[in-house]
């Protein structure tokens, strides 16, 4: 009794996949980390962005000391 053999899949075609992301993909967290950059290298900005809330100063002068050091 022989064996049935099986023949190999055609590899995937990738002609019909798109590889490209929309803007927002790439501008949204591109201007959260650049938002967050200036935040921490300019206290006053976060002072002032927190509209005076100690917790929210707090935590960004406790970053500004961290990324000091």
């Amino acid at each position: 009794m022989s064996a049935p053999t099986h023949t190999r899949p055609h590899p995937a075609t990738r002609a019909g996949v798109g590889s490209r992301l929309p803007w927002w993909a790439v501008a949204l967290p591109t201007l959260a980390f650049v938002t967050l950059l200036v935040l921490i290298l300019n206290p006053s900005d976060a002072q002032a962005a927190s509209g005076g809330d100690p917790l929210i100063t707090h935590l960004f002068a406790w970053l500004r000391q961290l990324t000091a050091h």
